[in-house]
């Protein structure tokens, strides 16, 4: 059986193939998330599950206050490497580390798939204000791509694109419905960061010596296929996937 926590705990020990074979995320996205609470004098917002800060870098650009807050000090290393500024606080979406009705914002990128729906829910209304906002985040490859789809079946799926592949996120009392956008977008890669990609992954950075070989072995095979050789680049499509829901 595989062990959720586990898987969710593993990333620390790949944080720089993490930052180098993640995307970032659209400035689009970013905006609508935070569109339920902007307001003249900025946002003040938490990062949960910030990792090395992909999503952290993208609420700075649109001028929001952000701190992270993340389970692995080494992902919380890395985010201070590049985001020096930005305070950090070892947490989890169950037991933040913040006061309460605090902020505007609580938000998580490619995270509330690790998350207790109940818990975590009960504890971002906790630490944001009345008619705060949490909103929630994925960056998706677009599988309708045969190559992408292969990709995929190369690694194996992720526990993210298969609850979004059928019901969706779990948010619970006091948030209400939560409301979805969508954004298509590709992102140039070459084989090196393709490579990082497959290697950021829990599912892969888990694997025994035998199942990584055989990733290993098939990502390689179709890199060389889609023309990823050298520092030739492709184009890598996505679907960026929102939600937000304030509280009431």
């Amino acid at each position: 059986m595989v062990d959720a926590q586990k898987l969710s705990r593993s990333f620390g020990r790949a944080a720089a193939v993490y930052e180098a074979g993640r995307p970032g995320y659209p400035e689009e996205a970013v905006r609508w998330l935070l569109e339920p609470v902007s307001r003249a004098m900025g946002v003040r917002v938490a990062d949960v599950g910030a990792g090395t800060g992909k999503l952290t870098h993208a609420l700075l650009a649109v001028g929001a206050e952000t701190v992270a807050v993340d389970p692995d000090p080494d992902m919380l290393r890395a985010l201070h490497a590049t985001l020096p500024a930005v305070p950090t606080f070892v947490g989890t979406a169950e037991d933040l580390p913040l006061p309460s009705a605090a902020l505007d914002a609580v938000v998580l990128g490619q995270a509330w798939h690790w998350v207790d729906p109940e818990s975590g829910s009960a504890e971002a209304a906790r630490v944001l204000r009345p008619g705060g906002m949490l909103g929630l985040v994925w960056n998706l490859r677009d599988e309708s791509v045969p190559w992408v789809a292969r990709l995929t079946s190369a690694m194996k799926g992720s526990h993210a694109e298969k609850m979004l592949a059928e019901d969706g996120p779990d948010v619970r009392a006091p948030f209400g419905a939560l409301e979805e956008r969508r954004w298509r977008w590709e992102r140039p890669v070459t084989r090196e960061t393709l490579t990082a990609m497959v290697h950021s992954r829990s599912y892969v950075i888990t694997a025994d010596a035998v199942e990584r070989a055989r990733i290993e072995e098939e990502t390689a095979a179709l890199f060389d296929e889609i023309g990823a050789v050298g520092d030739a680049e492709v184009s890598l499509p996505y679907i960026t996937r929102a939600y937000r829901t304030v509280r009431p």
